[in-house]
């Protein structure tokens, strides 16, 4: 079972607590209107599926009920970090080197 930290709750609790949203920092069309059925189609439906850390949404459905931010790596399903949703994107490098740290050596 995952574990999954609030930033505005401030607890790590299991993953039954929360929704997944989707991939995070998704810029959302200014003009709807404008774009084309193609255009559309990859706003809506592709996203990057990348394979190690990743920028994803969730929301604490039974506790605060908000939207926040997180990286996850893919492939280990760990959460490297998670951020409230008006915090700025953190750096993925410094994020890594910092997570590096903080794991007990082998």
């Amino acid at each position: 079972m995952l574990l999954i930290h609030c930033p505005y709750c401030d607890e790590t609790l299991p993953e039954l607590e929360f929704t997944y949203g989707g991939e995070a920092h998704i810029a959302r069309p200014e003009t709807p209107a404008d774009k084309t059925d193609d255009e559309w189609r990859d706003f809506l439906f592709i996203r990057t599926n990348v394979k190690g850390p990743h920028f994803e949404r969730w929301r604490h459905a039974h506790g605060c009920g908000r939207f926040f931010n997180a990286v996850r790596d893919t492939v280990s399903d760990r959460f490297l970090t998670t951020y409230k949703s008006d915090a700025p994107r953190p750096d993925l490098a410094v994020l890594i080197k910092e997570v590096a740290m903080k794991e007990p050596s082998k």
